[in-house]
């Protein structure tokens, strides 16, 4: 697989992995609390693989690449908050902590979308970016009220980072696709 389809290929996989993440958070009435978990463990592999991947696609050192790894690894430690028999709060502080290092690499690839002045589609990776970052870090405030003022306190804040990070990620990814396909029209003009 060549990098721009890496790229592609993890935007889309990393957006499809925040919509079941957000399904995940949302207390649906027909969802059980064991379902919610899975989508949310799910969703955040995804993510994880999908940014993951989107790094890998980028062949060299920028603030690019290192947005998407932390994302990626701010993922794992959100999946590690679901998987580890750890207390509760235990979970939470871990869960907290990967939001905002999702948040901060999100802030990062804005960093380096900004520098990059060369794409003039690039104000889709930006608002994606900024989305992505709110939204994770309405998570993390939420995580934190939850674990200040008990459980459910803070849960709205989760549910609307959730769908804020989700609707960022999938701006984000149509923005790589137009940003790939731009590139390869210009390499045939």
């Amino acid at each position: 697989m060549d990098d721009a389809w890496k790229e592609i290929t993890g935007a889309v996989i990393a957006a499809i992995g925040t919509i079941i993440s957000a399904i995940g958070s949302t207390p649906f009435p027909f969802l059980t609390e064991n379902l919610q978990n899975s989508l949310n463990l799910i969703g955040n592999v995804l993510q994880a693989t999908g940014n993951a991947l989107g790094a890998d696609g980028q062949e060299t050192p920028s603030l690019g690449k290192l947005g998407n790894e932390l994302q990626s690894a701010g993922n794992v430690e959100v999946i590690a908050s679901i998987v580890l028999p750890i207390s509760s709060e235990g979970s939470q502080r871990l869960n907290i902590m990967g939001n905002f290092t999702q948040a901060f690499g999100g802030l990062v690839a804005i960093a380096d979308e900004v520098e990059d002045d060369s794409e003039e589609d690039q104000y889709l990776n930006i608002v994606g970016n900024i989305l992505q970052a709110a939204g994770n870090s309405l998570q993390a405030i939420g995580g934190i009220y939850e674990l200040q003022k008990g459980e459910g306190s803070g849960q709205s804040l989760t549910v609307a980072g959730s769908w804020i990070q989700a609707a960022g990620s999938v701006i984000s990814a149509q923005g790589q696709i137009q940003e790939e396909w731009n590139d390869r029209l210009q390499l045939l003009i």
